[in-house]
């Protein structure tokens, strides 16, 4: 029987010399290693066998399937081998070519402008403060002086959520009425709330239903409108360059008394007169004011102790004056030929 075992797995070795590849090595190794195969019939003689012969025979049968089984599997890997170091060479590459270029992104433009200004309004004392996009009416309208009826709260205006209690903040204000509460009436108040903002508008040219918003609020004793103009000039000039000058118009905002638009010498025609000024040599960027009593009071201030001013511009106006814009969709329709033109170093 021995010899039989001996000749069977002779045979083996000489089959698997012939192999090549994966598929003849699996059907070979069914052929002989499977319930129905050669070695396992081998099995069908231990009843013939006493139960001294049973015990050597057993071993022998043993000895013949991990015999097979180990040329198998030795095989098996020699051909996996091959297979991976053919792979490899195909796909070798020669370290020594120049590098795939990775194109670099670029921060927003709006963004950029708004980092300019935290940047400036910082070094100044101010602090940078968020607040909720979804706002509550006495935020948004009442505790700024718009009473009900007003006509900012005109539905057409307002995304209003839930009735007219919950709405889309039209202005960045709310949160410097929420500041005003957390301070208590107690302490001064040097902020400014960059945030998105939402107003009913059709989308063009010049309107957005979404757009950003740079508000500032400064709150402390003895504040006066000559404080209001030496930070809007610095803000201007580091937006605009040194030459701008700016001008106060007189103007009405509920939450502001007195209220001024805010006009800057023309960057483009130095107030020679241009289609950007409109041929005025002055355009309009922002509006500001000294905080209405009503909104002190409202906001926890005593206004015979307190004073302050307020001021907001469009982040979009400002971009597309500084930048020569003409299309505020450019801010968000991703652009390529748009987001590439600006950089980090415009702003730096």
């Amino acid at each position: 029987m021995k010899e039989k075992m001996d000749l069977l797995l002779n045979e083996i070795k000489e089959k698997l010399e012939k192999v090549n590849n994966l598929k003849d090595l699996n059907e070979l190794k069914i052929n002989y290693l499977s319930k129905k195969g050669p070695i396992s019939a081998f099995s069908n003689h231990i009843k013939e066998l006493s139960n001294d012969e049973r015990k050597d025979f057993g071993m022998l049968l043993n000895n013949l399937k991990n015999s097979a089984q180990k040329l198998f599997n030795d095989l098996e890997e020699k051909i996996n081998n091959e297979i991976l170091n053919r792979k490899l060479e195909k796909e070798k590459i020669d370290i020594s070519l120049p590098a795939t270029k990775i194109e670099c992104g670029a921060p927003n433009i709006l963004e950029k402008l708004v980092e300019e200004v935290e940047e400036l309004m910082i070094s100044m004392g101010y602090d940078v403060v968020d607040g909720p996009e979804i706002e509550e009416d006495k935020y948004n309208f009442e505790m700024l002086n718009i009473p009900k009826g007003h006509p900012a709260r005109d539905a057409q205006d307002t995304f209003y959520i839930d009735g007219e209690e919950t709405l889309l903040r039209s202005q960045t204000s709310p949160v410097q009425v929420r500041t005003m509460l957390a301070n208590k009436g107690e302490k001064p108040i040097r902020m400014i709330c960059p945030g998105k903002t939402y107003r009913r508008d059709d989308d063009d040219a010049t309107h957005s239903h979404q757009f950003m918003q740079i508000e500032g609020l400064l709150v402390d004793k003895n504040i006066s409108l000559s404080d209001l103009k030496g930070t809007i000039d610095i803000i201007v000039k580091k937006l605009f360059g040194e030459n701008i000058e700016t001008r106060f118009r007189p103007s009405y905002y509920q939450f502001t008394e007195p209220s001024v638009e805010v006009d800057i010498s023309c960057f483009n025609c130095h107030q020679k007169g241009c289609n950007v000024c409109k041929n005025t040599g002055w355009i309009t960027v922002a509006g500001a004011g000294i905080v209405h009593p009503n909104v002190l009071k409202m906001g926890g201030y005593n206004p015979k102790e307190w004073t302050g001013f307020a001021f907001g511009f469009g982040a979009e106006r400002m971009a597309m004056l500084k930048y020569d814009i003409n299309d505020c969709r450019v801010f968000y329709n991703n652009d390529l030929r748009g987001i590439k033109t600006f950089d980090r170093k415009d702003s730096e």
